[in-house]
């Protein structure tokens, strides 16, 4: 009530609530607000500006307690923004900035930043340029991202998509010392505290911001949610930090920016979402990038936002919006995971637009020999089903397809560039304890172990300077360390 009459005071203007049709409410009066601007209530309780007419304004209630005909209300003049600082990192927030959980502490903003900003223009951004590593080797060897790529995760629900973002969050953390910014848009509260327990229990916690909205929140405080998450990157990148930023999900935001539209009486379009849907998305995603910074190179926030599907259709209104407005996507399968393959990617439909230059030539040469091997070993499997004669070297691509899609299986495990590289050059060397999963494993197991000795690790990294396959191979078999680990018949 205070802080209602102190702003009162200061602008000197009013209005009364005509009409509540919660979270939207129809304002008479508020001359010279601007759209975006925070309002507040005589009962204490905020609000946006949504729409304005000419003899009344929309705006959005962030509380799900409803307001009363004729409430007054007031001008803060000051943008919808939140308090920004080094604080929120091992934090849950909602997109107001309030600290949610168990912790009583309160955080101490360094400056406050409005959630809706402008993107930064061409003059400000660099070419992406530096390898974003997943630790799953489908991913960083055959769909390679760049820092600042903004790379739509799409797929039925519970098809494994925040299995991967999880992965790159932890890989960019241990290896990269990075910022994670994870927005968890309408979920569930069972899954915001799996995924702070998730955080906690590996030691990812403290570089970390969780800007959280359960289901039960209002429409407008879930609108709220991604904007608020990138105005957080946004301050970090600032700061000279490399950011990562997770959108879960932005299918979840759009039904709410729906029902938002339809309550203020906007007119409807495809699949009844407002016109402006596209916008709204676009102009949140343009926000991320690799840019420059006065004291480094450039600084990247780089942006999974993730979309859901229904059936595998991805030709769905959201999806082809979210398509169209990024750096490529990655698609999981629905037929693909119930083969029991993981991760469930269909490397075919996913594409990856700015990955590869961030890629050199060795690493380049190869994902076309991985894919190469894929499409041929596919060909001669079903040739051998028809109970054919097959050539030497038709055998040699079975074993090597095989081996491939053993190694392409996983689950749980995050496993460096290096060793992925390294596991492509046993194959193609004709390592023979491929032949069951759980050799598979044991190999693998022992190969990270060897690789955590800073001169197996130095090793390694100058074999990955190789200039070719062929003299990447010859490196490979050389290194007795890694020989000794496992069975080697040259092929």
């Amino acid at each position: 009530m205070d802080i209602f009459q102190q702003y009162l005071k200061q602008t000197g203007v009013y209005g009364k609530v005509k009409e509540m049709r919660h979270p939207l409410v129809t304002i008479e009066g508020l001359p010279e607000v601007h759209p975006n601007e925070t309002i507040i209530f005589e009962n204490g309780q905020l609000g946006q500006i949504l729409d304005i007419e000419e003899s009344q304004v929309h705006a959005l209630l962030f509380s799900n307690i409803p307001l009363e005909i004729h409430t007054q209300v007031t001008r803060t003049t000051e943008p919808i923004s939140i308090g920004v600082s080094a604080e929120l990192l091992g934090g849950i927030i909602n997109p107001l900035g309030a600290v949610l959980g168990n912790t009583e502490s309160s955080i101490t903003a360094q400056e406050k930043r409005p959630l809706f900003t402008p993107a930064p223009g061409i003059e400000a951004r660099n070419k992406i340029n530096q390898p974003f590593l997943t630790g799953v080797l489908k991913i960083d060897l055959l769909l390679p991202l760049g820092k600042g790529q903004r790379e739509l995760i799409l797929g039925d629900v519970k098809t494994g998509k925040t299995s991967l973002v999880l992965s790159a969050l932890t890989t960019q953390i241990q290896q990269q010392d990075t910022i994670t910014i994870y927005a968890a848009i309408g979920k569930r509260k069972s899954e915001i505290n799996q995924l702070s327990h998730y955080l906690k229990e590996n030691n990812l916690a403290q570089q970390t911001v969780i800007v959280a909205s359960s289901a039960s929140d209002s429409p407008s405080i879930i609108y709220l949610t991604p904007y608020t998450a990138m105005t957080i990157a946004e301050y970090f990148k600032d700061q000279g930090k490399d950011v990562v930023l997770i959108l879960d999900d932005l299918s979840t935001h759009a039904q709410s920016y729906r029902e938002i539209s339809l309550l203020s009486r906007r007119f409807p379009g495809r699949e009844s979402y407002p016109g402006d849907i596209f916008y709204a998305h676009a102009s949140l995603l343009e926000r991320a990038g690799n840019f420059k910074h006065p004291k480094k190179d450039s600084v990247a926030i780089t942006c999974l936002p993730i979309a859901s599907t229904v059936e595998g259709d991805i030709t769905g209104y959201i999806s082809t919006n979210l398509m169209g407005m990024t750096d490529g996507h990655i698609l999981f399968d629905v037929d693909i995971y119930n083969k029991g393959q993981r991760p469930a990617i269909n490397i075919p439909l996913s594409v990856t637009r700015v990955g590869r230059q961030t890629q050199n030539d060795f690493l380049r040469s190869i994902n076309v020999e991985i894919l190469s091997t894929l499409s041929q070993f596919t060909k001669i499997q079903n040739i051998a089903h028809l109970g054919s004669e097959l050539s030497a070297e038709s055998k040699r691509t079975l074993e090597k397809g095989k081996a491939l899609n053993i190694i392409l299986q996983q689950e749980k495990n995050i496993i460096p560039r290096d060793v992925q590289v390294v596991l492509f050059g046993l194959v193609w060397l004709g390592v023979t304890n491929f032949s069951s999963e759980e050799e598979y494993q044991e190999l693998l197991t022992n190969l990270i172990d060897l690789y955590s000795k800073p001169e197996i690790q130095k090793k390694i990294r100058n074999m990955m300077e190789a200039t070719s396959i062929s003299k990447f191979l010859i490196t490979l078999k050389e290194t007795q360390e890694i020989m000794n680990l496992c069975k080697v018949k040259t092929t």
